[in-house]
């Protein structure tokens, strides 16, 4: 009696909010000129009509038809929780907790381990977004030895002009080369760039980030206009979670070291999915003990679509071939591996 009850109640429920959604959407769009300036971390989608961008609302805010929860972030509005059936609270989906440095963070919390940082757990992974602006300033003839300071009480450093160079100050050493360079260019004399003259060094992928479902695997390169290093990063699958890969081991055999989807599927990252339809390799799985990890990959760019129509490019890692070994992350996490597996024949590709 009471289960029917339950129901009944729940059936109720949804016909009010859907009769809410109707009365809402029964206008034609009326949205601001511009799109509203989202605090940092908080996506920008679009509303229950599909009409107006909106800033989407954060885990335990109140939402609505209108006020949406965010989605990349697993985060959907449950209307059973206040009484009023036109506004919920945002609570995550079901998904792992994060661990940074003994805190624990529950999948879709968004906090802040440093002033200098905004960071989000998604289902065991973390993913941070820096605070400070990260803008360079050229010497100009107002400014001719800028230089960044620290000012007391404020978190992110801040550039100041100086008018005469700090001899013990690298950045001023590097604006004062900066102004030579730039002298010498005015003359018509032609300059040698930094890519002339340098010397190329790119560290191997690292592995991926996790054993099943979309990870991120990173290298750093000074392959680049400036011949500076810096921190490139792809995203990965291994094999997709909840895969039943043992029922393609062959007859006699232990492993399946590479299987290949056999039919189209689209990469989901954040909510948005991929615009083509791809037909990967995946590492397999052994029934001895042993797993399966990338030997051979490729890396080309992927670009995806959000529900709310905007378009981006990843870097995406496409496997070759795996080898199969003993030497076996655990618990999901390739860190605590015995060591560092070299991947071979990796290169940049534009599918």
């Amino acid at each position: 009696m009471a289960g029917t009850v339950f129901t009944r109640s729940c059936i109720i429920l949804c016909l009010l909010i859907h009769m809410a959604m109707c009365q809402e959407c029964s206008q034609p769009c009326d949205c601001p000129a511009e799109s509203p300036l989202c605090p940092v971390g908080t996506s920008l989608v679009l509303d229950g009509c599909s009409c107006c961008k909106v800033c989407a609302r954060q885990a335990g805010e109140p939402c609505s038809f209108l006020e949406p929860c965010d989605h990349h972030k697993d985060l959907y509005c449950d209307y059973g929780v206040l009484s009023d059936t036109e506004t919920g609270i945002c609570i995550a989906q079901e998904g792992q907790t994060c661990d940074l440095g003994g805190v624990i963070y529950r999948s879709g919390e968004t906090f802040q381990p440093s002033c200098k940082h905004q960071c989000v757990c998604m289902n065991g992974e973390i993913g941070c977004v820096p605070t400070c602006a990260s803008n360079i300033q050229l010497p100009s003839p107002d400014c001719p030895y800028p230089r960044r300071v620290q000012i007391p009480g404020k978190c992110c450093e801040e550039w100041v002009c100086d008018q005469i160079p700090q001899e013990d100050t690298f950045q001023s050493a590097m604006a004062g080369r900066s102004i030579a360079y730039r002298e010498i260019t005015d003359q018509g004399v032609q300059s040698e760039s930094a890519r002339d003259n340098c010397i190329v060094q790119t560290t191997e992928w690292s592995e991926c980030s996790a054993t099943c479902g979309m990870g991120v695997s990173s290298r750093v390169t000074n392959d680049n206009e400036q011949c500076q290093l810096e921190r490139q990063t792809r995203m990965c699958m291994i094999r997709p979670c909840h895969a039943e890969l043992e029922k393609d081991i062959k007859r006699g055999k232990k492993c399946v070291r590479t299987p290949k989807s056999q039919r189209g599927m689209r990469f989901e990252l954040s909510g948005c999915q991929s615009i083509r339809l791809y037909k990967p390799k995946f590492c397999g799985v052994c029934t001895d003990g042993r797993c399966c990890t990338p030997h051979a990959t490729v890396t080309a760019e992927v670009e995806f679509r959000c529900p709310e129509g905007d378009t981006f490019r990843k870097r995406m890692m496409f496997i070759k071939t795996c080898s199969c070994h003993h030497d076996c992350p655990r618990e999901n996490d390739i860190f605590l591996a015995s060591n560092s597996r070299r991947m071979i024949g990796d290169y940049d590709n534009d599918m």
